[in-house]
């Protein structure tokens, strides 16, 4: 039994009194067969002969935009509720992109047909409303329970090669293994070079799926190897059996560790998505440049100055998957400033040292993005799961006012202004000697500053 919002059950009565078949399709069943709650609705509706009269029956029941029309979809908003009802469907490819489709909408199609164009077996099932039963003509429940990945059609399949992607994040999310249908196809797709038409904003969409949905992004990142997708992003690629040293790394190469420390950051997300993206971006991209510094040194394996190396690298590789620039340069001061916490904590740093950090980065985040790197490799300490490098670190960056954000400037332009001087570019200098002051903490107070001022001017204020 699918469970829907009572307040869409009213129009479910009503779509089954006018003589419709209400049928809910696509994640919303999968998500209820795996208990896994959901707020995306999808109801196709079968036996009218139009858009038109779809809309004409919802409008009773709250707002109806046909945003998605083109497509045979509109959109029913109630309260906070918003549910897609659509009518059958038939695609056919005439162009390249996502948008070059052909549509037929057709509500006397049967659900078979209907959901033949869809990608996997586990998201072409539905369930009747007025029946009150599973439709499964493709055997998704089947594959669902045997974890399982396998597309319906592989025609209709390559008419989107964003479905190779989306098979990355599924595999990911519900930790499926591909068909052999599924990997023999998605290899001649990623041969023949299907995957260079699509827009890197809808492959983005599918990286942030893989990295806030799944438990282990390294299940996708595994297939995505395994597909030859790695060829498309070849900053990941050169990680692949790049030697690390055995006392710090027993766990293996470079990429072996990448991938465990974006399991570990998973565990390590909070209720912030954008901040929870930002990090596991950051743990992707944090031993990038260890592919242009590691080098064998009195016969040890090292990467001197693999996180200054890597800024440019991880500019370059986010660039393959987003145009979102403060979004990009949000994750740089991360990726340069990774090995601070355990260099801070070792050599026990200075306060001024700490405070000029968090002129650098977000302390609090840097922390979260060392400790997954600590927690990603199979050292004894990492098992014990205590970061105590990070835990010294928020102590006394909170301690100094400087975990979440750099120090306020006590002095202010007003002040010089208050103190008779009159704007120029002498205010800049000023105003920044006060401020490593402050960071080197001769000035606590505002009080303070303005004793600084005064002598530093020479005369009463």
């Amino acid at each position: 039994m699918i469970k829907l919002p009572s307040a869409l059950l009213p129009v479910i009565d009503h779509l089954v009194a006018k003589k419709c078949r209400p049928v809910v399709v696509g994640g919303y069943v999968r998500d209820s067969l795996l208990n896994i709650p959901s707020k995306d609705i999808d109801i196709e509706v079968f036996g009218l002969k139009d858009l038109g009269q779809l809309e004409q029956l919802l409008l009773p029941f709250g707002k109806v935009n046909s945003v998605g029309k083109s497509f045979g979809v509109v959109k029913l908003q109630q309260d906070d509720t918003e549910v897609d009802f659509s009518l059958p469907r038939q695609e056919k490819k005439i162009a390249r992109g996502h948008k070059g489709f052909s549509v037929t909408l057709d509500g006397t199609l049967s659900f078979k047909e209907a959901a033949r164009r869809r990608d996997f077996t586990i998201n072409a099932m539905g369930y009747d409303l007025v029946e009150k039963k599973l439709l499964d003509p493709f055997n998704g429940q089947d594959d669902l329970k045997a974890k399982r990945l396998d597309l319906v059609d592989p025609q209709t399949f390559i008419e989107d090669p964003l479905r190779l992607y989306r098979a990355v994040q599924f595999a990911a999310r519900f930790e499926l293994t591909p068909s052999k249908k599924l990997l023999d196809l998605g290899r001649q797709m990623v041969e023949t070079k299907m995957l260079d038409e699509l827009p890197k904003e809808r492959i983005f969409e599918e990286f942030k799926k893989l990295l806030l949905k799944s438990r282990r992004p390294s299940v996708g990142f595994a297939l995505m190897d395994e597909l030859g997708m790695l060829n498309c992003f070849p900053e990941l690629k050169a990680l692949k059996r790049l030697p690390q040293d055995s006392h710090c790394h027993p766990e293996g190469d470079v990429w072996t560790h990448t991938m465990m420390v974006l399991d570990a950051m998973t565990t390590l997300h909070g209720e912030d998505e954008k901040s929870n993206l930002r990090l596991s971006l950051a743990a992707l991209c944090h031993d990038l440049g260890k592919a242009n510094t590691t080098a064998f040194i009195d016969g040890t394996i090292s990467a001197i100055g693999h996180e200054n190396t890597g800024i440019a690298l991880t500019q370059t590789l986010l660039g393959r998957m987003t145009d979102e620039k403060a979004l990009v340069e949000s994750i740089l001061p991360l990726v340069q400033n990774h090995l601070k916490p355990l260099q801070f904590y070792r050599r026990d740093a200075e306060a001024a040292a700490i405070r000029r950090l968090a002129n650098a980065v977000n302390i609090k985040e840097l922390i979260i993005l060392a400790k997954a790197d600590f927690l990603g490799r199979n050292t004894e300490e990492a098992g014990n799961g205590r970061f105590k490098a990070g835990e010294w670190l928020q102590e006394r960056a909170a301690a100094l006012n400087v975990l979440e954000a750099p120090l306020k400037p006590l002095l202010q332009g007003r002040d010089l202004i208050k103190a008779g001087l009159a704007p120029s570019t002498a205010f800049k200098q000023i105003l920044e000697e006060a401020y490593e002051a402050q960071i080197e903490g001769s000035i606590c107070t505002h009080q303070e500053a303005i004793l600084w001022l005064k002598e530093l001017l020479g005369n009463d204020l």
